[in-house]
């Protein structure tokens, strides 16, 4: 156990979270999601959500400031003028975590191949349907 590094960042989590630099892109994806079969790396997060995996990782992680979005999620039926309770949810988790920062949702046609791309993904349990999130990472400031 460490000091204010959130249980649910085991070892190989910690490891990818801090092996990414400026402007890599972690995608956080449903239990429905082929996390698998889509990953360059994946990391398992079995047993939970999307919103505390992506609250732990919010608590550790510096998002790009220097762009104009660096927090994506999906859209309910892939479509971005459709939300579910989850995107609320999540978009709420957000605005308390990253005040300021706008959110984007995304269709699925511009989320899956960023997702793809993405230097990690991690797989949660989440039954949540189109709950899917990307957060670009920034720096820490001298």
């Amino acid at each position: 156990m460490l000091i204010g590094i959130p249980p649910l960042l085991g070892p190989e989590f910690l490891a990818v979270l801090r092996a990414m630099g400026h402007g890599d892109e972690i995608a956080i994806v449903d239990g429905n999601y082929p996390a698998a079969d889509h990953a360059r790396r994946l990391v398992r997060a079995d047993g939970h959500g999307v919103l505390a995996v992506v609250e732990a990782v919010l608590t550790v992680m510096p998002l790009d400031r220097a762009v104009p979005a660096a927090l994506f999620r999906a859209s309910l039926n892939n479509d971005p003028r459709q939300a579910a309770d989850i995107h609320r949810r999540i978009d709420a988790l957000f605005a308390r975590m990253a005040p300021g920062m706008t959110v984007v949702p995304l269709s699925g046609e511009a989320l899956y191949p960023r997702i793809r791309a993405a230097h990690v993904i991690v797989a949660t349990s989440d039954p949540a349907l189109f709950a899917n999130v990307i957060l670009r990472k920034g720096v820490i400031g001298a």
